[in-house]
């Protein structure tokens, strides 16, 4: 603890340091908070090395204080934070307690002391901490810190501190010219700053500048976030395309009404959870990552073994009953959900992220796409393209072609129709499990987890058009582009409402789908 002291010791800015006084530490340590950050940043502004130790000390809650002195507790002793010199404790002594703000102050404190640092990439962190909590009397520190910076963008980002802090001067001139130069910077904090800061003005001419600059940054946010709306729109598009993908196997080729699709991805999340509690207590820390990647091949095959039950136990004896099917899955998801409840609880499960898909990539000030939302859309167009080749190029594929136009003739050929069934049904539930297994990643895993997806996922197949894979993929992508542009304007509820509307309009002019079935009638 001693030496973590030390070394916030050295982080200081090698000019014009003030020593620590015992009423400055008893001014920061107990009393108002808001005379307490006050103290806190004047001490901040010409801070030396017990200064820095005393503030850290003050993080760490190893601080306690009397009426009239105040103690640095190191190794359950105490010293006098001025002097160094080791005290005996009263009996009276209080800890000191920081509140949301004094945490906060002291934060940006520690940020402030850190702009001396020889590592760039800390002294740009401080710099950005420092910028989402401006003051006026930490400016001087920042000039200080201006004339020594020599890499461009830590200089630019500093700047923009000295221009936060002046924001909230007593002088109009002073926030006239901070106005203006923050509209320069194209950045939400910076607009939430300027809007924050407009909410307070009184001085007309401010007010005119500060809303200028909040225009300035909104024109130039506007195409970050219409890319934000497409990003969204299409990793929503993609978790309806995996969730249908499956479905437009047992539905669209089928004929099967699956309401048990659902429990199925729910299946495959459950496998993903299952692969990385097996990771944690089995196999070392540094191997946690791949979890995932062996959690795919886990949530197909489990998937597709539920459904391969399912369909020999109860879908092969309604085939050309859909309404059957739809009443006997139903049931079948009931008693799936409860399975679950039983095994694994009612609560919802944690699937961490590994590493990897973790974080994001920063494209612009207010674009940020998640790693994870970017490995579910490759992955789906992964599994999209394995499935459009397993069902168009194979010999399984085939035969679940042929089986489903023309059964009769597909078993005076020779093929094994309950077979071919069977495996088809497995398929079309393996990938509904790899689409749980996606959904892991970037949401809850319960049993209602199916229930969220299944009238979305029958909503894709059939705007699609019936066993149509191109109108699948048409369908959810358009739908998830269209659900977050019209969310932006309306709102979740009123976006998931127009959707559904347009939905309905589209199959009363258009009831075959996008992609109509090719033949001689409809039905062929």
């Amino acid at each position: 603890m001693f030496l973590r002291y030390l070394l916030a010791a050295g982080l200081m800015l090698g000019s014009a340091a003030h020593a620590l006084t015992s009423d400055e530490a008893k001014a920061i340590a107990s009393g108002d908070t808001e005379e307490r950050v006050a103290a806190l940043n004047k001490a901040v502004a010409n801070a030396d090395d017990k200064t820095a130790a005393f503030i850290q000390a003050m993080s760490d809650d190893a601080v306690k204080f009397t009426e009239d002195k105040v103690y640095l507790i190191k190794d359950d002793k105490a010293f006098d934070p001025v002097s160094g010199t080791e005290l005996k404790l009263p009996d009276d002594a209080q800890d000191v307690v920081n509140n949301n703000l004094m945490r906060g102050a002291l934060e940006a404190a520690q940020a402030a002391l850190q702009l001396a640092s020889k590592d760039d990439a800390v002294r740009l962190a401080a710099a950005q901490a420092l910028f989402k909590e401006p003051d006026e009397s930490r400016v001087p520190l920042v000039d200080k810190a201006l004339a020594a910076e020599t890499n461009p963008k830590i200089k630019a980002q500093l700047e923009l501190v000295r221009a936060a802090g002046l924001l909230g001067s007593a002088d109009p001139a002073k926030r006239l010219a901070a106005a203006k130069e923050l509209g320069s910077n194209r950045n939400p904090e910076t607009k939430l700053l300027l809007n924050q800061r407009l909410a307070e003005e009184s001085d007309a001419a401010v007010k005119n500048a500060i809303t200028a600059s909040i225009q300035n940054i909104d024109a130039s946010l506007v195409w970050g976030d219409r890319l934000n709306a497409i990003f969204s729109g299409v990793s929503l598009g993609s978790v309806l395309l995996l969730a249908a993908l499956g479905l437009a196997i047992t539905y669209g080729l089928m004929g099967v009404i699956n309401m048990a699709h659902g429990e199925l991805m729910m299946i495959g999340a459950y496998a993903t959870y299952v692969m990385q509690g097996i990771f944690q207590a089995w196999l070392p820390a540094s191997m946690f990552g791949w979890y995932l990647v062996a959690a795919i091949p886990v949530a197909f095959c489990a998937s597709a073994l539920v459904g391969a039950v399912l369909e020999r136990g109860v879908i092969r004896f309604l085939y050309g009953r859909p309404l059957e099917t739809l009443l006997a899955t139903w049931g079948i998801s009931l008693m799936l959900q409860q399975l679950v409840r039983s095994i694994f609880g009612a609560q919802n499960v944690g699937v961490e992220n590994p590493a990897w898909m973790s974080g994001g990539l920063r494209l612009l000030s207010n674009v940020t796409l998640p790693w994870n939302r970017i490995g579910i859309i490759i992955f789906a167009a992964l599994v999209l393209l394995a499935m459009g080749y397993l069902i168009g190029r194979t010999r399984l594929g085939l035969f679940v072609r042929g089986v489903t136009q023309n059964r009769p003739i597909a078993s005076c050929m020779g093929v094994n129709t309950a077979r071919i069934d069977t495996y088809a049904f497995a398929l079309g539930s393996g990938i509904a499990g790899l689409a749980g297994c996606a959904l892991s990643q970037i949401g809850n895993v319960g049993p209602d987890l199916g229930q969220s997806y299944i009238v979305d996922s029958f909503m894709v197949v059939v705007m699609g058009g019936v066993g149509q894979l191109a109108g699948t993929v048409y369908a959810a992508l358009g739908l998830g582009v269209l659900n977050k542009f019209i969310e932006g304007w309306s709102g979740a509820v009123l976006a998931k409402i127009a959707v559904l509307v347009f939905i309905i309009i589209f199959i009363q002019k258009r009831p075959q789908g996008i992609f109509a079935v090719k033949g001689r009638s409809a039905e062929a």
